[in-house]
This record gives structure tokens, C-alpha cells and sequence, in this order.
């Protein structure tokens, strides 16, 4: 792991090792694909301010969320299937994340349940809801969060409707794997990940198998979960939700500055800038271009923070400087996952570390609290309301 020095290295060593349907599962977009690409090359544009001749002596980086320190601004994001990746995959990396000291976020549609991480790490983790019309399984999902001492709800706003994902479709992707001849196929390239797999009982929707009624049935698992996404989600639910979980609660999904403040009218106690790693709406701007006017709104009010293109330290700098409190990871969580378990994931946190510090450091900056638009030489996509500089 340690000659991997890029997050894209790390992302071409898990596409050899993790079958395709897996793997192109964590690498596509909905559609035209034309937002997931977005939201890497719109951080890209973003050009950076190199000072010299400061003292650069006793960096800093470490910060707070939700009150709590962490050792980088970097969370690892709820991203579903992380099991598949590799054998016990959101186990692993939620090890990793509480190792490092940054926050691990566990989606509801992960591999390994709230339990199984809860039993394997010491850290309070954060656990991602979506919201289904079986209200009741909703309602044990939360207490489940809770007795499992999750210190945060991460509420995702932006599933009401799946988006299609055309990759998924056409390699006919399912949790657990139907075995058709084309899967088959697909695993016995990868033998090692095949004998990992079967070294583990965790093969499924374990958030969902035994919880609701008539699950039992596998095979008609994600067509189960595919209907239940609850198209009534609104505003007022935020509330409910709340009020049931009892602790913080963020809000995931938002790109819009009105869509930020009705998050916080209504109870939210930080938002998530984000499109869904473009899995969702098709054509949606990327979020670092949204980022500004959010922070605008609403900044001086809750922490806001940022997912989807993040791949490179130098790309949360650039996330800090237009306001950001932290910046999410998902897919290069996946890739890491895919690449090399609980040590891949280590190594792309530290991936990032070194090149958030040695970016900060050329930009004249000793501690990330003070990164603002200052750190900014130009930008190819000016936003439409620049925050002002933080610190």
C-alpha cells in the first residue's frame, strides 16, 4: 500500500481486484454520467495561491465537528455496498476512520449492519437514514442507531426517486450476487476476493434482512428496497426524526440555498452539500460550484459540510477555502476498500493528510482554520455569491 501515493492509483488497483459489477457500482454516475464527472474537474478548475516566505513551523489540522475534534476535516461518507468492496468492508473501514480520528458514517443500505460495526469498533459512529414508506421499520432503524450509541443521524434528502445508473443495470448488480453465468464469470477473475467473501456471513442488506416483514426472500430484496423509498419526504419529517433519535441530525442532498435554510428552520443541525456523487439528478451543478452560496445563506448559522469529487487533499483545501467545515470521502473510501481492506482505507486517509498539509503549508497556511478565499488564485467557475474568507 504504501507505493500507492495517489487516491486514482488507489482507485485503478481496486478495478483489477473487486469483480465489475462491484466495482463499477462505486465508479459510475446516473444517466449521462455527466455530474459525476463534474464534480471532479469543477474542483480541478479551481487554480490555488502559493505564498512564500512565512514560517510554516507547527501546522495545524485538526478541527471540530459537531463539537467533537478530529484529527483532519475529512469524514468518511455513508456509501452503500461497502461490504461487497471486500469482505466486511464498512467493519474495516470504519476501524480505520476511528484509528485515524475522523468521523465514519454507516449507510442504511451498508453490507454490515449498525450492529456489526458497533461490536467491532470502540467510536461513536454516525448512521445515514433513508426515509421508507414502512414507517415503522424506519422507527426501529432509529432506536437501532441509538442503542448502538450513534452520535449523529445523517438524514439523506436527494433518494426519494432512484436515479438510474445504466453500469448497474447492464451488469446485472444485486446484494447479494444472482448467480448467472455473466457473474460467475465476473467472480472467478477475482479468486481472492471470491475466498474473502466466503469467510464471511455478511452477504446482504443486514440493516434490512430481519427487520421487515417478508424479507425473507432474498432474491426480491432490491426490488423490496427500490419500492420502499418514500417519494412524501419533506420538511416536517426532518422534525419527527429528530425528536426520535434525540441527538444531532444532519441533512445530506442539499444544492440549493433555499433548500439549505428550510434544513435549518426545520431542525437540522449541519447540512451536507451534495448530488449524490452524481448518482442522482443528471445534469445538477457540482457542489464545489454550489458550495459558496450555501455557505452564504446559511454558514453563519450551522456547519456546512461538502461530499461528491472529493479525491485529493488538495481538493478539501479547496472545499475549506469556499467555506466547507469538512469535506466527505466516499468513493475513495471504496476504492481503498476494494484495493486493500482496512489498510487501503489507512492509506488513502494518509494520502490525503500529507497532501492537505503540504497544500496548506504552499499556501501559506499553518492551520486549517484560517484557509479562506484568500488560498484562491482563480477559478474557472465563479460562483454566484462568494462567501467571505474564513478565519
Amino acid at each position: 500500500m504504501d507505493k500507492i501515493l495517489t487516491v486514482e492509483e488507489m482507485m485503478r488497483v481496486a478495478r483489477r481486484r473487486v469483480p465489475k459489477m462491484f466495482f463499477e457500482y462505486a465508479d459510475s454516475g446516473s444517466y449521462t454520467e455527466s455530474t459525476y464527472h463534474d464534480n471532479e474537474s469543477d474542483f480541478a478548475k479551481i487554480k490555488l495561491n502559493q505564498k512564500v516566505a512565512v514560517n510554516l513551523e507547527g501546522r495545524n489540522l485538526k478541527t471540530t465537528m459537531l463539537g467533537k475534534e478530529i484529527t483532519m476535516p475529512v469524514a468518511i461518507a455513508p456509501a452503500a455496498t461497502g461490504g461487497m468492496q471486500t469482505a466486511d468492508g464498512e467493519i474495516k473501514a470504519a476501524r480505520a476512520a476511528e484509528k485515524f480520528g475522523i468521523p465514519f458514517s454507516l449507510s442504511t443500505m451498508s453490507v454490515c449492519s449498525i450492529e456489526d460495526i458497533a461490536e467491532n469498533t470502540t467510536a461513536p459512529f454516525w448512521f445515514q437514514l433513508y426515509v421508507m414508506r414502512d414507517r415503522q421499520f424506519i422507527y426501529r432503524l432509529i432506536d437501532r442507531a441509538k442503542a448502538a450509541n450513534c452520535s449523529a443521524l445523517i438524514l439523506t434528502m436527494d433518494l426519494q426517486i432512484l436515479g438510474q445508473r445504466h453500469k448497474d443495470i447492464k451488469n446485472g448488480l444485486s446484494t447479494p450476487p444472482k448467480f448467472t453465468p455473466y457473474s460467475i464469470w465476473q467472480m472467478m477473475q477475482h479468486p481472492t476476493w471470491c475466498l474473502r467473501m466466503l469467510g464471511t456471513k455478511r452477504h446482504t442488506f443486514r440493516n434490512i434482512v430481519g427487520h421487515v416483514e417478508g424479507d425473507h426472500d432474498l432474491a426480491s430484496l432490491s426490488s423490496w428496497t427500490a419500492s420502499q423509498f418514500d417519494p412524501t419526504l419533506n420538511w416536517a419529517d426532518v422534525r419527527w426524526i429528530k425528536e426520535r433519535f434525540g441527538g444531532p441530525v444532519i441533512v445530506k442532498g442539499v444544492l440549493d440555498a433555499d433548500d439549505a435554510q428550510a434544513a435549518i428552520d426545520n431542525g437540522a443541525d449541519a447540512i451536507i452539500v451534495s448530488n449524490h456523487g452524481g448518482r442522482q439528478l443528471d445534469g445538477a451543478p457540482s457542489t464545489i460550484r454550489v458550495l459558496p452560496e450555501i455557505v452564504d445563506r446559511v454558514g453563519h448559522k450551522t456547519e456546512v459540510y461538502i461530499d461528491s469529487g472529493v479525491r485529493s487533499g488538495q481538493d478539501v483545501v479547496r472545499a475549506l477555502a469556499y467555506g466547507a467545515k469538512a469535506a466527505f470521502i466516499g468513493r475513495a473510501m471504496l476504492y481503498g476498500l476494494g484495493a486493500g481492506g482496512e489498510a487501503g482505507v489507512t492509506r488513502v486517509l494518509e494520502i490525503i493528510r500529507k497532501e492537505l498539509d503540504t497544500t496548506m503549508a504552499l499556501c501559506g497556511e499553518r492551520d486549517v482554520h484560517n484557509i479562506g478565499l484568500h488560498n484562491i488564485y482563480s477559478n474557472d467557475i465563479p460562483p454566484r455569491n462568494a462567501p467571505k474568507p474564513r478565519g
